[in-house]
C-alpha cells in the first residue's frame, strides 16, 4: 500500500528498511501443488519502490529510493556504498512525492542514457534524462536534460512509471489525474491536460524529445500530441511484455475497485480507460457521466 492508495509496488515493509525477496519455484510436487519460498537478496534501503536493470546487464540491480531521491546498486549481490545517482536537493519527497521512476534507454550500453521521474521542490512532476559517468557505477548528476515538466494541482496521484516499449523503443510515461477524490476537474478526460494519461515520446538515441507522428492524437487539436492513452486515475506501475509488447497497466482505484488494463502490442493507442466515470467496470455516477457498465 502506497500512502492511502493501493498500488502495484515492488514490495513494502517499514518506511526505513526493506528486504528484497525473490520467489523461487520448488520443482517438487507437493499435495497442494508447487511450494513457494523466499530468499533475501539485499536489505538496508530507505523507502525503495522500484527495481530494474539496464538491458543485458546481468550483474547489477538498480533500486529507486523515494525519499532520499537516490538510486542504489546491488552488484553481484553486494549493495554498493555510493549511490548511482543522488538528486535529493532538487526533489520534494513525502506522501506520494519523491523519486518515483527509472528507465534505461534501450541503447544504454552505447549511449549511457537513463530517465527518471521525480517531484521537484515546487510539487511539479519532472521527467529528466541523465547520463552515466566514466565510472559505470556512478551517474553524472550535472548531465540532466528535462524532457517534460507537469504542474500537479494536488500532492497525490503523481503516477511515476517510465518504461520503453520493445516494439518501438519509445518512452512511455504514466501520469495520475492530479489528485483529490474523483478527479474534480475531469483532468483524465481532458485531452489538452497531461494528467490522467500515458504519454509516448520518441527520444531517438537520447538526443531528441518529440511526440511521434504515429501517436493516436497527433493530428487532433483537442489532444496533446504526446497522449497515448487516457482515462486513468493513477497508473502507478505498468509493464510491457518483452516478447510481444503487450501492455499491462495497474491503475489505482478510488475505493472499491483496483484496475488492471490490458493493451495488445499491436494496438495503435488512443484507448480511453474510463476514469472518472468508470472505476473498473463500475460506473461512478458522477456529474456528466453516462455509463453502460
Amino acid at each position: 500500500m502506497r500512502g492511502t492508495d493501493k498500488g502495484v509496488i515492488l514490495m513494502r515493509a517499514n518506511p526505513r528498511s526493506l528486504v528484497f525477496t525473490a520467489l523461487l519455484l520448488i520443482p517438487a510436487i507437493v499435495s497442494n501443488g508447487l511450494e513457494l519460498t523466499t530468499v533475501k537478496v539485499a536489505s538496508g534501503f530507505s523507502q525503495p519502490l522500484f527495481l530494474t536493470a539496464p538491458p543485458g546487464d546481468a550483474s547489477r540491480l538498480f533500486i529507486v529510493e523515494q525519499n532520499t531521491a537516490a538510486i542504489r546498486i546491488i552488484k553481484n549481490g553486494v549493495v554498493l556504498p555510493t549511490p548511482f545517482l543522488n538528486i535529493d536537493p532538487k526533489v520534494g519527497s513525502g506522501g506520494e512525492r519523491g523519486l518515483l521512476g527509472l528507465a534505461f534507454h534501450p541503447n544504454y550500453a552505447s549511449n549511457g542514457y537513463f530517465y527518471v521521474n521525480y517531484t521537484d521542490n515546487s510539487g511539479n512532476t519532472v521527467i529528466a534524462r541523465y547520463k552515466v559517468s566514466a565510472n559505470p557505477d556512478i551517474a553524472d548528476p550535472s548531465s540532466e536534460q528535462i524532457v517534460m515538466t507537469v504542474a500537479q494541482p494536488f500532492s497525490n496521484h503523481n503516477g511515476g512509471m517510465l518504461a520503453f516499449s520493445p516494439n518501438d523503443d519509445d518512452l512511455y510515461i504514466g501520469l495520475g489525474d492530479g489528485g483529490d477524490a474523483y478527479d474534480p476537474d475531469n483532468r483524465a478526460q481532458d485531452g489538452l491536460v497531461p494528467l490522467g494519461k500515458i504519454h509516448r515520446i520518441d527520444v531517438g538515441n537520447g538526443d531528441t524529445f518529440t511526440a511521434p507522428s504515429t501517436n493516436p492524437f497527433s493530428n487532433n487539436a483537442s489532444f496533446l500530441g504526446t497522449v497515448w492513452a487516457l482515462g486513468l486515475r493513477n497508473p502507478w506501475r505498468f509493464s510491457f511484455d518483452r516478447l510481444n509488447g503487450d501492455l499491462y497497466i495497474a491503475d489505482v482505484g478510488q475505493g472499491s475497485r483496483e484496475e488492471i488494463d490490458y493493451q495488445p502490442g499491436a494496438s495503435q493507442g488512443g484507448d480511453n480507460y474510463g476514469w472518472r466515470c468508470m472505476e473498473g467496470k463500475e460506473c461512478t455516477g458522477l456529474s456528466g457521466c453516462t455509463c453502460n457498465s
